[in-house]
């Protein structure tokens, strides 16, 4: 099912600071966890995410440092800041709260 992109958009950087909370990874990595783990509802393209991970490294939310791959090439990996760590958690907070009264509105089942 294709979603209107506004929907999304709300909790991109939401969803990137949880997987970042876990473990540092690369932008394919990002890409890959948002789509197995949400059964593919969250597909972004690299000309999506990496707008968001450059605004959110300048928010201090993130930071990067590069690793040198198998291939030889190297690799950027982003990571969760102490500052991303509290974002995350006041957007946790918010989004419970927003969902919460978006079920209670529309009676809590599809």
């Amino acid at each position: 099912m294709k979603f209107d992109k506004n929907m999304t958009s709300v909790g991109t950087s939401l969803l990137i600071l949880h997987l970042l909370e876990k473990a540092d990874m690369y932008g394919y990595q990002i890409i890959s966890e948002l789509a197995q783990r949400s059964n593919h509802v969250f597909e972004f393209q690299e000309g999506t995410l990496y707008p968001v991970l450059h605004s959110m490294q300048k928010d201090k939310y993130i930071e990067s440092y590069s690793v040198k791959a198998e291939n030889g090439r190297l690799r950027k990996y982003y990571k969760i800041t102490d500052r991303g760590i509290r974002q995350l958690s006041s957007k946790k907070k918010e989004w419970r709260i927003f969902s919460s009264a978006m079920e209670s509105m529309m009676g809590g089942t599809v």
